[in-house]
C-alpha cells in the first residue's frame, strides 16, 4: 500500500492552482468592462439558481444556522452584491479630472487568497468571488476544513457560471486538501498579491504576518443600545429578528443590549413578550462556563446553535419557544464571559444611568473586543445619536436597523459586504464594507500643470530671514473699527 504524504500534497496543489489563476487573471486583464461584467453577473445568477441548495449543504456539513437563513444570504451575496456594484467602473480609466490634468486608471492586484470560515461559507464563497473579478483579479480560496464540501460545491457552480460566460473558470478555484501547511503556502506564494481574510483571530493574525499584504476582519461585540425615545417594540424587533438570524452567525449581530436603568422593566417585558428567556444567577454561571474554552477564546458548540441545543448542552431547561438567551451583566473582562463575542442567540443585558454612562459602558465593551467593528443604537434623538457618532470606537454604527442586516448592508445602504473591516483600532487595513474597490490599485497619469519657475515666483518674501506670509486679507479702515467697537458697546449693554 502506497502511502502518500498530505502535506506535501496539499503545497503541491497550492503551486498548481496559484499558476492556473494566474495565467487565467492575464486573459481576464485583456477582457472590457462589459466582458468582467457579464462574468460577475453570470456567476450572480448562478449563486441565486443554487442557493437553496448551497443553504443546505451548508447547514449540513457545519450544524450551523438555519437553512432558510443563509438561502438568504446566498442571495445576498450573489444578486445583493451584483447590484450593487453592477456598475462600477473597475477596468481601465475609471476617473479623469480635466481641470487638475489627472488620469486613474485601475490596476488589478493579480490573485488572491481567499480565506473562507465555517459560519458563513457559500455565501462568503460567492461574494469574494463576485467582487474579485469584477476588480480584475483570480482567487484561490482555502475553505474551513469542516465545510469543504459546500464551499468546493459553491466553487464548482461558480467555475461553470464563469465558463459559461466566457471566462477562464481557473479565475475561481479552492484547495481541496485543505492543511494549516497549504493555506501557509497560499498566503505566502509569490504570486499572491493579497489575503483576503475572514475568519477567527488566530487566521486572520496569520495573513498580516505572512509578509503578504492583506485585508483581515477582527471579531465583532456590538453592543446595542435602547435609548429612551425609542419605539421599543420595534427596537427590540429588530434586535431579536438580527440576533436570531441563522442563529447569530453574523459576525455584525448584537453581543448585548444596554439601556437607562429606569426603562430596564419596560424593555425587558417587550423582550420577555417577544421569546427572550432571561436566566437567573444560577443558570447564567452555569450557561457563562460554556461559553467561552479554558483559553479564553469562544466555545465552538455555541457558534449557529438554536436556543434548544444550547440549553441542553449547559444543562439547562428553558421555556419552549424561548427565541434568544439574556444574562444581566454588570462587568467587562475575563470573569464576565457574557462581554464577549457570542455568535449564538445569547444576549448580555447591561443597564446605564444615563446616555452618558451607557455610551462610556458602550466603549469600554468595544475596546474590550470589538475594536472597529459595529454599533448599534435605537432612537429618535439625533443629539444623543450625535454624541455617540463622536465617540464610539466602531466602523460601523447602526441607527434604528437590525444590526447583523443592517451591518452587511442588507438593510442600509452601506456596500453588501461579508468582509466587515474594522480599522486601524481594529487592527485592519480598512474601515469599509470591502468590495471591489478595496481589491484593486490605481495608476495616477498627472500631467504638468507648472514649471518650476512658476513655484519660485509663488514663494513668500523670505530677505530679511523670515519668510513673510502674504496678506490677502482685507484692509481694515479706522471706519471698520469704530463698527466693531459699537457692535461690542451694543452687546454689553444688553447683558443683564
Amino acid at each position: 500500500m502506497q502511502l502518500y504524504d498530505k502535506d506535501l500534497l496539499s503545497m503541491q496543489e497550492v503551486r498548481e492552482l496559484v499558476g492556473a489563476a494566474k495565467k487565467a487573471q492575464q486573459e481576464l486583464a485583456q477582457m472590457s468592462q462589459a466582458q468582467v461584467d457579464r462574468i460577475v453577473r453570470s456567476i450572480a445568477d448562478a449563486g441565486v439558481r443554487n442557493a437553496r441548495r448551497l443553504a443546505q449543504m451548508a447547514h449540513e456539513d457545519t450544524g450551523f444556522g438555519i437553512v432558510e437563513d443563509k438561502v438568504v444570504k446566498n442571495v445576498f451575496a450573489s444578486r445583493g452584491v451584483y447590484e450593487y456594484i453592477k456598475d462600477m467602473k473597475t477596468i481601465g480609466e475609471i476617473g479623469r479630472d480635466e481641470e487638475k490634468k489627472l488620469r486613474v486608471i485601475a490596476v488589478p492586484m493579480g490573485v488572491i487568497a481567499g480565506l473562507i470560515p465555517s459560519t458563513n461559507p457559500t455565501s462568503t464563497a460567492l461574494f469574494k468571488s463576485e467582487i474579485a473579478i469584477k476588480a480584475g483579479n483570480a482567487i484561490v480560496f482555502s475553505p474551513h476544513p469542516s465545510a469543504l464540501r459546500c464551499i468546493k460545491e459553491t466553487v464548482k457552480v461558480i467555475r461553470q457560471a464563469i465558463a459559461e460566460a466566457g471566462g477562464n473558470e481557473n479565475l475561481v478555484s479552492c484547495i481541496s486538501i485543505p492543511t494549516m501547511q497549504a493555506t501557509d503556502n497560499l498566503m505566502k506564494h509569490p504570486d499572491t498579491a493579497l489575503i483576503l481574510a475572514t475568519g477567527g483571530s488566530a487566521m486572520v493574525r496569520a495573513a498580516y504576518s505572512s509578509g503578504t499584504p492583506a485585508i483581515g476582519v477582527g471579531p465583532g461585540n456590538g453592543p446595542a443600545y435602547i435609548e429612551r425615545t425609542a419605539d421599543i417594540p420595534l427596537a427590540v424587533k429588530r434586535i431579536m429578528d438580527s440576533k436570531t438570524f441563522d442563529n447569530g452567525t453574523i459576525c455584525a449581530s448584537e453581543q448585548s443590549v444596554i439601556c437607562d436603568i429606569d426603562m430596564r422593566p419596560l424593555v425587558q417585558t417587550e423582550m420577555e413578550k417577544q421569546g427572550a428567556y432571561f436566566l437567573s444567577a444560577e443558570e447564567s454561571a452555569k450557561l457563562g462556563k460554556f461559553i467561552l474554552r479554558a483559553n479564553g477564546t469562544m466555545n465552538p458548540e455555541i457558534v449557529g446553535r438554536s436556543v434548544d441545543t444550547i440549553a441542553k448542552l449547559a444543562g439547562l431547561t428553558v421555556p419552549q419557544g424561548t427565541r434568544v438567551l439574556v444574562a444581566y451583566e454588570d462587568g467587562v473582562g475575563r470573569g464576565h464571559p457574557y462581554s464577549n463575542e457570542k455568535l449564538g442567540p445569547i444576549l448580555a443585558f447591561y443597564t446605564g444611568t444615563d446616555y452618558k454612562d451607557v455610551c462610556e459602558k458602550c466603549c469600554t465593551i468595544l475596546h474590550y473586543e470589538g475594536k472597529g467593528h459595529t454599533f448599534s443604537m435605537h432612537s429618535n434623538d439625533e443629539s444623543v445619536i450625535d454624541y455617540f457618532a463622536h465617540r464610539i470606537p466602531a466602523s460601523r454604527f447602526m441607527v434604528n436597523t437590525p444590526s447583523a442586516l443592517g451591518g452587511i448592508g442588507g438593510t442600509t445602504g452601506l456596500m453588501p459586504s461579508l468582509t466587515l473591516g474594522c480599522g486601524a483600532i481594529g487592527g485592519s487595513a480598512t474601515s469599509e464594507n470591502v468590495g471591489p474597490m478595496n481589491l484593486l490599485d490605481k495608476r495616477y497619469i498627472a500631467y504638468g500643470t507648472q514649471e518650476l519657475e512658476d513655484i519660485r515666483k509663488s514663494m513668500p518674501d523670505c530677505s530679511d530671514g523670515i519668510c513673510k506670509l502674504d496678506d490677502t486679507g482685507e484692509t481694515v479702515t479706522p471706519e471698520m473699527v469704530d463698527a466693531i467697537v459699537a457692535q461690542i458697546i451694543a452687546k454689553l449693554q444688553q447683558t443683564p
